[in-house]
């Protein structure tokens, strides 16, 4: 039987979203016939922990369905065993990396991509905690039904079975796998920057507009900021879209998304700490090395949980998406290698070429920071002119200056050390037993 991993990352108290997953998760096995092991990586204070125990036993029982969650200690021996096992010589760094002290959003979908491995899963489907179903005729709208009915499959074969409602897939590639499948989200903006645009587009305008490559054109930063984190828009579901072709990541977000075990075990997601959008990276690999895609409408209502817009909560979020500009000096030089190699990231057999990535992540370590440097100026100058919380907020960034710019090129050397021990480590996970009673 084949088995997938539905994954379910969280810091925060999220039991009905665990009861949703629940229900996708069974509907999934009942569906398609597969095995579906619910993964929820828990890194929550401890009484949100336990709460989230109680909501696990309280999921009803489903045929081919096998529950897992794990708390840090779970998740941070389960690590120890693979790292050992892989025989890497800077055990410690890589356990930081896996496991980091601070929110990182690719280390803990890294966590799910070595436990599905361990676990002998053919896909891992991501979800967030912050994320609920959307409804038709009072049902919810699940979107592992794409997922399962193309992933692993030739692309020739997902267009003849007639389970996607559209294709444009050059025939060049009608024979390679279908390595992702994804949709979006319905609601408010997925990066919480809704309170700026409203107080003051003209800043909205530039501080979105700061994602934007170095040499960017006026127009391609207005075009960018237009396009960036709407997601699928407001309209509701009504009836099914899902096309093949290469993917359209715009319209892929990563709380809707599964990816096949060939691309996820090569390559990792960078692991920075405290930086949106560090989980987004293979996206782009899928993409540029001409892997088909499925893309579809079965979005996901996305909200915001209050602590990001209040106190320290606010602070942290701001202080993430500072970050994630910052790492786009360094991600940027890669996804242009990604672009210029395209089909020459894959091997004979379509599998991707880790060590072409990890030599341009190491290459691009070496970027000079003056955009940074100008980064940091631009949101300084638009914090202060928003004033309130956000010049406050200006006052805490300034003296983070110099230890931020340090983090950021960290960070894609970190990522570089991480792809060169990956393969070791996906291999050591598929040699570790589980279901240990330590994890």
């Amino acid at each position: 039987m084949r088995a997938v991993c539905l994954t379910l990352p969280t810091n925060r108290e999220c039991v009905a979203t665990i009861a949703a997953v629940g229900a996708e998760a069974a509907y999934a096995a009942r569906r398609f016939g597969v095995q579906v092991h619910l993964l929820i990586l828990d890194s929550a204070e401890p009484d949100t922990v336990e709460r989230h125990a109680k909501a696990v036993a309280d999921l009803p029982a489903a045929a081919h369905v096998l529950v897992r969650h794990l708390d840090e200690d779970a998740q941070r021996a389960l690590l120890r065993e693979v790292i050992e096992r892989s025989g890497a010589a800077e055990p410690h760094r890589l356990l930081d990396l896996m496991l980091p002290g601070a929110v990182s959003y690719g280390a803990c979908t890294n966590r799910a991509f070595l436990l599905a491995a361990a676990l002998g899963c053919t896909s891992v489907h991501r979800r967030d905690s912050d994320s609920r179903y959307q409804l038709l005729g009072g049902e919810p709208v699940f979107p592992i039904e794409h997922e399962l009915a193309a992933l692993g499959r030739t692309a020739a074969d997902v267009a003849a079975s007639g389970v996607v409602t559209a294709h444009h897939l050059d025939p060049a590639h009608a024979d390679k796998p279908v390595a992702l499948v994804g949709g979006s989200f319905v609601g408010e903006l997925s990066v919480d920057l809704g309170e700026i645009r409203d107080l003051d587009p003209e800043a909205y305008q530039r501080i979105v507009g700061l994602w934007a490559p170095t040499g960017a054109s006026e127009q391609e930063r207005s075009e960018l900021v237009a396009d960036s984190f709407t997601g699928g828009g407001t309209d509701p579901f009504t009836h099914d879209r899902a096309v093949l072709d290469l993917p359209d990541i715009w319209r892929i977000d990563m709380c809707n998304v599964a990816l096949d075990h060939e691309v996820y075990e090569r390559v990792p997601l960078p692991p920075a700490t405290a930086t949106i959008g560090s989980d987004y990276f293979l996206l782009h690999v899928v993409r540029d090395a001409t892997l088909p895609g499925v893309t579809h409408n079965r979005h996901i209502v996305n909200y915001y949980t209050p602590e990001r817009r209040t106190g320290p909560g606010f602070t942290a979020y701001q202080l993430r998406y500072v970050k994630f500009l910052l790492s786009m000096l360094y991600l940027y030089p890669v996804y242009f290698d990604l672009e210029a190699a395209a089909g020459a990231l894959l091997d004979e057999e379509h599998h991707v070429r880790a060590d072409l990535i990890a030599d341009s992540a190491r290459r691009s370590a070496a970027t000079d920071r003056a955009e940074n440097h100008r980064r940091l100026a631009v949101l300084d100058h638009c914090y202060r002119q928003l004033g309130g919380k956000y010049a406050e907020f200006a006052d805490h960034l300034a003296p983070l200056r110099a230890r931020l710019l340090d983090e950021a090129q960290a960070d894609i050397e970190d990522f570089a050390l991480l792809i060169d021990a990956w393969g070791p480590l996906v291999r050591a996970a598929k040699a570790t037993p589980v279901d240990r009673p330590a994890w």
